[in-house]
């Protein structure tokens, strides 16, 4: 006699019983060396690493942030971008001191450098702050994102953990091995072979870039998504740019206008922006009803309770 079911239960075993079923049979010596294709497909390293199996992984790494952002209940997020290199004030105090006690000129001027740019690490940490808590008297919560790594992605990520709420970070592998800062949210710390699909994530959700101070990589995100936003493949959102001297003096705006490389009114789709405070004021006017208050946090809904 069979065992009565309930009418909805499972007609096959899941991938996943399979697979554990798998981990506790030794298969015979014939079939238990490298040569041998007795593996379950979605458990065979060597198989899914194939040139071959490039668009299946292109899928995978698209899909498994996208799943648990969903579950989660992740909507909306604002990107902080800029540079690894920048320290914290803390981190450039102390590389100063110690190039003094050493007597290097060379390693002092390189130091103070890094001490005059790690007001950006403390602005970002601010700002990243700043999002979180207001996010957390909001009806519809915002999310700090960053590359996962040191610098700018560490102070946006560690500003977020200081207010107690969570931030999601998108390393990458590269050949220096990239690791996460200690501030991302360890069920949103991703992690990418593929730059695109990196770039991808981190505007799929987003209502906001802010870039801060960077080298290439950030130059490479900040233009991508002007481009795309320029182009209207996707719809337009805030562009902060920290620190209006340094992005004048790194790119010159008014020549790709003068020289036609790009329409008047091109350069509206940024703004500078200064401060944290600043930063966070211009999205509230951005966003004047998408960021609204909770009803329940309104005078009106106060008076209802």
């Amino acid at each position: 006699m069979f065992k009565r079911q309930q009418p909805l239960t499972r007609n096959f075993p899941s991938a996943k019983e399979s697979a554990e079923v798998q981990a506790h049979v030794v298969p015979e010596p014939r079939y238990d060396g490298p040569e041998s294709a007795y593996k379950l497909a979605f458990t065979d390293n060597d198989f899914l690493l194939r040139e071959e199996l490039r668009p299946v992984r292109m899928q995978l790494e698209l899909l498994k942030p996208e799943l648990v952002q969903q579950e989660l209940d992740i909507k909306a997020t604002v990107v902080i971008f800029g540079s690894a290199r920048i320290l914290s004030e803390h981190a450039a105090k102390a590389a100063v001191a110690q190039a003094k006690a050493a007597g290097d000129p060379h390693a002092l001027k390189r130091a103070e450098v890094a001490l005059s740019m790690s007001r950006y690490y403390e602005e970002a940490r601010r700002f990243a702050r700043l999002v979180t808590e207001a996010s957390t008297r909001r009806a519809e919560p915002l999310y700090v994102v960053t590359g996962g790594g040191p610098g700018i992605m560490e102070a946006g990520n560690r500003g977020a953990y200081e207010a107690g709420g969570k931030s999601i970070g998108l390393n990458i592998v590269l050949p220096h091995e990239q690791h996460p800062n200690p501030y991302i949210t360890p069920e949103l710390c991703f992690q990418f072979h593929y730059f695109g699909l990196r770039k991808m994530h981190f505007l799929m959700r987003s209502v906001a870039l802010v870039c801060f101070p960077g080298g290439f990589g950030t130059l490479d995100e900040l233009f991508e998504t002007m481009t795309l936003i320029q182009t209207g493949k996707c719809r337009h959102r805030p562009i902060l740019l920290f620190g209006r001297e340094f992005w004048t003096r790194l790119i010159n705006f008014e020549l790709l206008i003068e020289t036609g490389m790009i329409s008047p009114g091109d350069e509206k789709l940024f703004h500078f922006v200064e401060s944290a405070e600043e930063a966070w004021a211009l999205l509230e006017r951005e966003y004047e009803q998408t960021l609204a208050l909770d009803p329940a946090e309104t005078p009106q809904g106060k008076k209802q309770r």
